[in-house]
């Protein structure tokens, strides 16, 4: 058999050989790809990584381990300087210790970390994205977007629990104009990893109803410059250039500019300096409509005065020229009054001579009229006598005439002659048709009736 080791004794031998070669502690070079902090413990486990720099395919990995007592010291120091917080993504400079341990294997033991180098990574970072904005020419879009004068209708990115989100609700709502705002919040985080998705998410959903929105407000409270992170990324300064609605940031840090203040159609350090520019918006209108309004009053009245001065003067000038006409017209006058008077005379007289012999002819024909109907009268009297006797002996004649017709239409008498009268259900009878067989009839004659059920019916039931 041949000759073997144990697992253990191989890991031993290449521990040893570690230490051996790697005495001492060395500068490396890497990229934070995991990174976790044990609760109960305090000791931070991270993943590190190299990347293919054309590719950004890994091309190296490592285990590496601060412990708790160092992470105390390393993590504020190094968050303090670069302005971010220590987490995936960044790329460190870090001092560790290179060990092998024969049930975990190979990893670093990381015992200091140099800042600087991350702040100029993320300061050369920040200058790429900058550029490949300015390259794409999206960095100015959302600052060409016309920002409504009256911005009332607001659309918020913010944590519901922000105190900045609610300093930016009450300055709004309690605005000494008591000018009126819709708010709408879209809730989003505005920190950590899952910041940056978050807020795009937000963007779209406002996207969703941009036509009834005027703008959107992402604002949040102060924090730590590590908190900032998220608004130096690419992506969400990419959908805010592309945003069809003006968006005003106010995230909280005095000294401070992201990349997404930088994009953004207006930048403001604070979410009550946001409130203050949509208050000063809506006055600055309502001011510029004032002096809109004064300007146009003085123009009203200064054109005022000025026609009452042409209207004034020209008064002055028409004065003589029309008491010319008016004397001109009054002589014109007074020579037609004295003609109208003079011929009013004279139709007066004419017309009184022509009234008088009408007068004289209507009493004529009165009296010549009355003689011919007293005539009249009189010899209509004189036969009315003869008339009237006339008159009762036609009427007497017709008298006697209705008396023999009334007799002679007597029903008696025509009973008498042999004639009879029949009778059904009270009805005269005037033709079979109204009868049926099996119905009684009543015949009555000159003296007596009689009760007859019908048996027989011969002749038309229809009549023509």
């Amino acid at each position: 058999m041949e000759k073997f080791i144990t697992l253990f004794d191989l890991n031993q031998k290449i521990g040893e050989s570690i230490k051996s070669s790697f005495p001492g502690s060395f500068w490396v070079l890497a990229e934070i790809s995991e990174l976790k902090i044990h609760y109960n413990s305090g000791h931070c486990y991270l993943e590190l990584i190299e990347k293919d720099p054309e590719g950004e395919q890994i091309k190296a990995r490592a285990r590496a381990t601060i412990w708790s007592y160092t992470l105390r010291m390393l993590k504020p120091y190094f968050e303090t300087t670069t302005g971010r917080e220590l987490g995936v993504g960044l790329k460190i400079l870090v001092k560790a210790n290179v060990e092998f341990h024969e049930v975990y294997g190979y990893s670093l033991n990381i015992i200091d970390i140099d800042p600087s180098y991350t702040l100029g990574e993320l300061a050369r970072k920040r200058q790429e994205i900058i550029k490949r904005l300015e390259t794409e020419g999206v960095f100015n879009m959302n600052k060409e977007i016309h920002l409504p004068p009256v911005p009332q209708k607001i659309a918020i990115i913010s944590s519901q629990t922000a105190a900045g989100y609610k300093d930016f609700v009450h300055q709004i709502e309690h605005n000494a104009y008591r000018y009126k705002f819709y708010l709408k919040l879209f809730p989003a985080l505005m920190q950590g990893a899952e910041a940056e998705k978050s807020i795009i998410d937000a963007l779209e959903r406002i996207y969703l109803h941009e036509k009834f929105f005027d703008t959107v407000a992402i604002i949040r409270g102060g924090g730590s410059q590590a908190d900032l992170s998220c608004f130096d990324s690419y992506w969400l300064a990419y959908h805010i250039t592309q945003f069809p609605l003006p968006v005003v940031t106010g995230i909280g840090h005095e000294q401070d500019e992201t990349i997404a203040d930088l994009v953004a159609h207006t930048k403001l350090k604070t979410p009550t300096a946001v409130a203050e520019f949509f208050i000063s918006a809506i006055l600055g209108f309502e001011n510029s409509l004032l002096q809109l309004q004064n300007q146009f009053t003085d123009l009203v009245v200064s054109q005022i005065k000025e026609r009452k001065s042409r209207i004034e003067n020209l008064g002055l000038k028409l004065t003589p020229f029309v008491q010319t006409v008016i004397l001109k017209y009054v002589k014109q006058l007074n020579t037609v009054e004295k003609k109208s008077e003079f011929l009013l005379r004279s139709f007066l007289q004419t017309r009184v001579i022509s009234l008088r012999k009408l007068y004289s002819d209507f009493v004529r024909a009165s009296e010549g009229y009355l003689l011919q109907k007293q005539h009249l009268f009189q010899t209509r009297i004189s036969s009315l006598p003869l008339f009237c006797s006339q008159l009762l002996t036609n009427q007497n004649h017709k008298l006697d005439l209705f008396n023999k017709s009334s007799v002679y239409l007597n029903p008696e008498n025509i009973l008498k002659k042999g004639y009879s009268i029949t009778y059904s259900g009270g009805k005269v009878i005037k033709d079979v048709c109204q009868l049926t067989k099996g119905n009684i009839i009543n015949t009555k004659f000159y003296r007596g009736e009689t009760e007859s059920e019908i048996r027989k019916i011969t002749g038309s039931k229809n009549p023509e």
